[in-house]
């Protein structure tokens, strides 16, 4: 069952000299019939040749294993019988050295916060559960070299 994505990533270099390094790192990535601004991280390319207010590969691979593990959850979770209102998560992925000393994403952490409403509530045990079938399931977290760690919270109405 394979599936394939496209995403277009469009730059274009402007009146930059281009082999001085003083280029700008802003692009678009297409998708969907949707644009978003990306570029590099500002921490890793200086403001003004990364831009502050896109998107950068890091935190798109950040939001994307948040995302998918997510998607999974919520479809479990409704599975089980259960009402989700409300499910956020303040995602953090680590950067670290190789083996050859080459930064990668060495670890990232879910942090979903999640609320209940209606007659059945998950115990504690079920909710783990539900967020490590999630997270066994989950593509994105299958991709990764890097550690992800899931550290879920929930309430209930």
């Amino acid at each position: 069952m394979g599936h394939d994505y496209r995403v277009t990533v469009r730059w274009e270099r402007g009146d930059a000299v281009f082999t001085d390094g003083r280029y700008s790192r802003a692009h678009v990535w297409a998708f969907d019939g949707i644009e978003i601004p990306g570029s590099s991280a500002p921490g890793s390319v200086r403001v003004p040749l990364s831009r502050e207010d896109a998107v950068d590969p890091e935190e798109a691979l950040t939001a994307s294993a948040s995302s998918c593990h997510m998607l999974f959850f919520l479809d479990f979770a409704r599975r089980a019988g259960l009402t989700v209102d409300r499910y956020e998560d303040a995602a953090v992925a680590e950067m670290g050295p190789n083996e050859a000393g080459k930064l990668y994403v060495t670890r990232v952490t879910l942090n979903p916060d999640v609320t209940f409403s209606g007659a059945k509530a998950p115990t504690p045990e079920e909710f783990a559960q539900l967020h490590h079938r999630a997270h066994e399931e989950c593509y994105i977290a299958n991709s990764l070299r890097g550690e992800v760690v899931v550290q879920p919270t929930f309430s209930v109405i």
